[in-house]
């Protein structure tokens, strides 16, 4: 079978037995640091991937995407408002609420929480709370029954199960602060999962209930609002907000966790920079072999050059001895890093249950697991940059043997 000289010659040089063993000891120390660091980089990815997923499934698709909150007290006449605001360039839903912000009691336990209160209907076309919400959805909720959803750990701390009893301490209508506190009974039918910072302070009741606690009658304090580019909720909520009668306060996902969004991004970035070097220098550890190989072999090339091998020849055969150690290396790394981040949640979950320490913490992130998602281009992208660095960490040692002439060979042999 015709195989090209140079392919024939690298793949010679890289089986060959070397008579010096610190090269063949540089040469496995370069093929394991670019099978870590393109490994590495491909997890590290992957728990990127995993990250935004769970900011999109659990963050977004729960939380409403803007808000509009009144700067001027209730609003009696809303619902031509909410009309307007669905006519809006850029929003597909809007769903009024009342919030409500105090204390829940059980006993000696107290928590603070903070309640929305909306309209189930409305707002299940905002808020996707179904798959992390024990005991149905938001029609849970039932006008004057006092129903209340709560987060997990809300319901942890206090030790509520669905159907419990809680009271909830607010201020009177006519009084500021908690000066004179009242005492409101409700009834848990629904726990929120999310598995975050979230589960601690989140909490739903009926808007009637809601309006009948603060005295309002049937006003709102505002809107929620779901928008069409999620990247862009600020400026659609503001837009649509501009066409409304009265004055409102306007906030976006992007004000209360759009620090996530840009940390995993920055973080992201980050590690492919660091990696991208870690994989820099295990592929310029090629160029000490090949340098090393280049003094090894003068003899073959010499006799190789008598015979009427070009210049290109002989760099080519040093270009492809190099290729074969980087592609070891990253096909190793490949496939390592490729099995391992389809189980990267498990392994870390089984090393928090060894070591008896979470990762991440609940209180102050957003999720309490690492998440991965393995995307086949994120694979692509990593073998191909290391391709890349290790073809031209090949390109010295070859040219510089390609330059080598047989008479210098020859005598100092």
């Amino acid at each position: 079978m015709f195989r090209p000289l140079p392919v024939y010659l690298g793949w010679r040089f890289s089986r060959a037995k070397r008579r010096n063993r610190f090269i063949s000891f540089i040469s496995v120390a370069s093929i394991l640091g670019i099978a870590i660091g393109v490994s590495a980089l491909i997890l590290g990815l992957s728990a990127m991937n995993g990250f935004q997923r769970e900011l999109e499934n659990r963050i977004l698709s729960v939380l409403p995407h803007g808000q509009l909150y009144t700067a001027d007290g209730p609003v009696a006449t809303w619902q031509p408002m909410q009309a307007s605001l669905e006519r809006a360039k850029g929003i597909e839903a809007v769903a009024p609420f009342v919030p409500l912000e105090g204390l829940l009691s059980k006993g000696s336990m107290l928590k603070a929480v903070q309640l929305q209160g909306v309209d189930p209907e409305r707002e299940m076309r905002i808020s996707a709370l179904g798959p992390y919400l024990d005991g149905g959805n938001l029609d849970a909720l039932k006008p004057g029954e006092r129903g209340i959803i709560l987060g997990q750990a809300i319901a942890d701390k206090l030790k509520l199960e669905t159907g419990d009893k809680v009271s909830l301490l607010l201020p009177s209508p006519d009084e500021q602060g908690f000066g004179s506190p009242r005492r409101h009974a409700f009834t848990l039918v629904g726990v929120l999962r999310l598995g975050g910072q979230l589960d601690t302070v989140l909490g739903y009741t009926h808007i009637q209930d809601a309006q009948e606690l603060k005295g309002m009658d049937d006003s709102v304090m505002g809107f929620h609002l779901k928008v069409n580019e999620v990247l862009a909720a600020d400026r659609i909520s503001f837009d649509a907000a501009m066409g409304l009668p009265a004055g409102f306060y306007v906030t976006s996902w992007m004000n209360s966790q759009g620090n996530i969004y840009r940390d995993i991004q920055l973080v992201r970035t980050l590690m492919i920079v660091v990696l991208l070097l870690v994989m820099a220098v295990a592929s310029f550890n090629i160029v000490s072999t090949l340098v090393m190989a280049v003094n090894e072999k003068k003899g073959d090339i010499a006799i190789l050059k008598t015979m009427g091998a070009g210049p290109w020849q002989i760099r080519g055969a040093f270009v492809v001895q190099g290729m074969l150690n980087g592609v070891t290396g990253v096909l190793a790394g490949g496939l390592l890093g490729a099995f391992l981040a389809g189980r990267l949640s498990e392994l870390v979950a089984g090393v928090e249950r060894l070591t008896g320490h979470s990762v991440l913490n609940p209180d102050v992130y957003f999720i309490d697991f690492i998440p991965t998602e393995f995307h086949w281009a994120d694979l692509w992208l990593v073998t191909g940059s290391a391709l890349v660095l290790i073809f031209i960490a090949t390109l010295y040692p070859a040219w510089r043997a390609g330059r080598l002439l047989p008479r210098q060979l020859l005598g100092e042999g």
